[in-house]
């Protein structure tokens, strides 16, 4: 059995599907050793709307994850997601104290960024920087060590809800767990699908889940937007539900068997069969038809991201186009549809392959709880068992973060 200060543990609590995955840490890289999964009944656009049902999701998932490692799992880096993430650009400026930039620098021009004007229902989650200036000189990445009497940060930040973010927190600590820290759901799945080249060059990464859909525009190893639309994989399934007049589970099977997100790239002789209402035979259907339902809320979700890409000016400067990751993502035709919606590179994006039982978590479904685990990985060290957080959970984290998320980005 692996000790509790040898293991790190990641839980992803999705609109669909509540993730764990507990790994032990080789050489200062992380190795899979346990996975548990539960059907998510409590949320609704990634956020909680019963307590009591994600309480018991959370339990499901952490008991079969226990089991496969062998180990008693007590605290857990967990993801915030749901369309209250939001974000906005900000700029902060501090004097250098002792003519030389240190890490108290850092902390405090953080600091003055992060002193934004937010409504009293919102806090800060994250604060990425994207470049440091020193006494006018812009364009630094890591200002430490420099010599100089001001310096400034220009910075994207993260806010949340804080109901949204104490209800996961509390939700955790009723199933028997700490928090160790929360992280924005779309960052971890950018980290775990990018690579050096596509953060240097340019590049959107497209988070399509159950409920939402986020975006990360990523440009010179700097995060440049975050943003979270209420539409997701789930408004699929609903759709088909509603065309054929099926039921939800149905609906979900069909998407998953059958689906394609281009009615062009579907045979007209092409057939299904499809399970009725209850009381009712199953029927052959033209899986073009399915398509056909499909295709036109896939292209609105793509659509809509473009929308965002431009309000922003971001949609010209991502040479390394566009990156699909999520569960959704893995639908046919979805990255030829995104390739005429954008009309830019789009790829695939699957997680970055992990040691251990890497055949178990291979897939887009499993980007952010195993960008959670790249990034507890790297700093296990620093993970601190905590009782039950109060409001204000997320700031009391918030500077080792900033620090945590500016090594990777």
């Amino acid at each position: 059995m692996a000790t509790r200060a040898e293991i790190v543990v990641a839980l992803d609590i999705g609109t669909h599907r509540t993730a764990v995955l507990v790994a032990e840490r080789v050489a200062g890289r992380p190795r899979i050793v346990g996975v548990g999964t539960a059907p998510s009944r409590g949320l609704r656009r990634g956020a909680v709307v019963n307590i009591d049902a994600t309480v018991q999701s959370i339990s499901n998932a952490v008991r079969e994850a226990e089991r496969m490692a062998d180990c008693d799992i007590r605290a857990v880096l967990v993801s915030l997601g749901g369309s209250h993430v939001r974000s906005l650009d900000s700029v902060g400026m501090t004097p250098v104290r002792k003519r030389e930039v240190g890490a108290d620098d850092l902390e405090r021009v953080h600091d003055a960024a992060r002193a934004v004007a937010l409504p009293e229902d919102r806090e800060v989650i994250h604060i990425l920087p994207q470049d440091y200036i020193v006494d006018g000189q812009a364009g630094i990445r890591d200002p430490q060590g420099m010599t100089g009497v001001r310096l400034e940060v220009r910075a994207h930040v993260l806010t949340a809800s804080k109901g949204a973010a104490q209800n996961i927190v509390r939700c955790c600590n009723q199933a028997g767990l700490q928090v160790s820290q929360v992280v924005a759901a779309p960052v971890a799945s950018a980290r775990a699908v990018l690579t050096a080249e596509d953060r240097e060059l340019g590049v959107v990464v497209i988070d399509i889940g159950g409920g939402t859909t986020a975006l990360v525009a990523v440009r010179d190893n700097a995060i440049r937007r975050v943003s979270v639309l209420g539409l997701g994989g789930g408004h699929i399934t609903s759709d088909i539900a509603a065309g054929l007049r099926v039921s939800s589970a149905e609906a979900e099977r069909l998407k998953l068997r059958h689906g394609q997100a281009l009615a062009s790239a579907v045979r007209p002789d092409e057939r299904v069969e499809v399970n009725g209402m209850s009381g009712q035979e199953p029927a052959m259907l033209s899986r073009q038809i399915l398509a056909e339902i499909i295709e036109p809320r896939a292209e609105e979700i793509l659509s809509l991201v473009r929308e965002r890409l431009e309000e922003t000016g971001l949609i010209g400067s991502v040479p390394a186009g566009v990156v699909l990751t999520g569960g959704t993502a893995a639908l046919p035709g979805l990255v030829e549809l995104a390739k005429t919606v954008f009309r830019l590179p789009v790829r695939f994006g699957e997680p970055h392959h992990i040691a251990g039982v890497g055949d178990v978590v291979s897939g887009p479904m499993w980007a952010t709880t195993i960008g959670l685990l790249e990034l507890a990985g790297e700093e296990a060290e620093n993970f601190e068992l905590l009782d039950s957080m109060p409001a204000g959970v997320v700031s009391r984290f918030r500077n080792r973060m900033g620090d945590w998320l500016r090594e990777f980005f």
